[in-house]
């Protein structure tokens, strides 16, 4: 492993005051995390146009109670951004699974949002189904696209073809002050958008490549979500924990139903009046039911 610690890089407005700024080595390209805390190991797998600034107010609450990993992925955030990189979820996935074994991980949990929650099933069917260096003991899947919300889908059909991909660079790309628009959207309401939230997510902008990313990912948004729905029959050994936004523009939580019948131990939790990242919206309740899921040794898989 070649990892480089480093602290300060980036402005203050993307680390919280737990968070020590990290850097690992990919075959030449670099990925930034931020590790936080003492405890059982927990990675958190970002979402689309996002990075480890989500989870802002997250890191802080569980430094108490676990040792927590949020990378930037490769592509997204402060990361490089290698121009033939694979960024389909299998691909992001053995890139995440790469991650804990380069940090001498035998064990972990795992949580992902939205993108970053279908990236999360793909590792945790991986570890069930060809076991892995690093034991997965439990996934948390926060408004994590899946096959059974159509919301998104004709989106991504769309800008994933040539015409869509022109469109797209030559509008939202060209026009950053779009990106407000789009962004504040993923809230249930304007004012329970944390201060700070839009240039905290809009300071890796500034970086080459930034949209290019987001467009490789949606190329293959169809092929990865037919995948998704083959993976998932695989994840019922898996203790799982469901967290949802009630009202959740991007996913809908009508989809959390059929996807929680995928896992043998599952719990649910769906927080009122809130959005695509309850992390950000209710963080306080949001950190609380995490908190809980993963102190209760019965939502652990048990080691052979």
């Amino acid at each position: 492993m070649a990892e480089v610690e480093e602290t300060g890089a980036h402005s203050a407005s993307t680390l919280c005051d737990a968070a020590q700024e990290c850097w690992m080595d990919f075959d030449g390209a670099r990925m930034r995390y931020l590790r936080a805390g003492s405890g059982p190991p927990l990675i958190l797998l970002h979402g689309l146009l996002a990075y480890s600034f989500s989870w802002r107010f997250t890191l802080q609450s569980l430094a108490p109670y676990a040792t927590v990993y949020a990378p930037d992925l490769l592509g997204a955030g402060f990361s490089d951004r290698p121009s033939d990189i694979d960024h389909s979820m299998g691909a992001t996935a053995r890139l995440v699974l790469r991650f804990a074994e380069n940090l001498g991980l035998s064990s972990f949990d795992l949580l992902g949002t939205s993108r970053g929650g279908a990236v999360a099933m793909a590792v945790a069917a991986e570890c069930v189904s060809s076991g892995c260096k690093a034991r997965l003991r439990r996934l948390v899947l926060v408004c994590p696209v899946n096959p059974y919300s159509s919301q998104g889908r004709w989106r991504a059909s769309f800008f994933a073809t040539r015409f869509g991909a022109r469109l797209f660079r030559s509008g939202i790309a060209r026009m950053p002050f779009l990106f407000p628009h789009f962004h504040a959207r993923l809230y249930a309401e304007r004012n329970s958008i944390p201060p700070g939230s839009l240039d905290g997510y809009k300071a890796p902008m500034a970086n080459a490549g930034f949209y290019e990313h987001a467009l490789s990912i949606v190329r293959t948004w169809s092929a990865d979500l037919r995948e998704l729905q083959a993976l998932l029959p695989k994840l019922a050994p898996i203790p799982t924990l469901l967290m949802w936004g009630g009202k959740d523009p991007a996913v809908y939580v009508s989809s959390m139903d059929r996807l929680a019948r995928h896992f043998a131990n599952v719990q649910t939790v769906v927080f009122p009046g809130v959005g695509h990242l309850p992390y950000e919206e209710c963080p306080q309740e949001f950190n609380r039911e995490l908190i809980n899921f993963l102190i209760r040794p019965e939502h652990s898989v048990e080691s052979p």
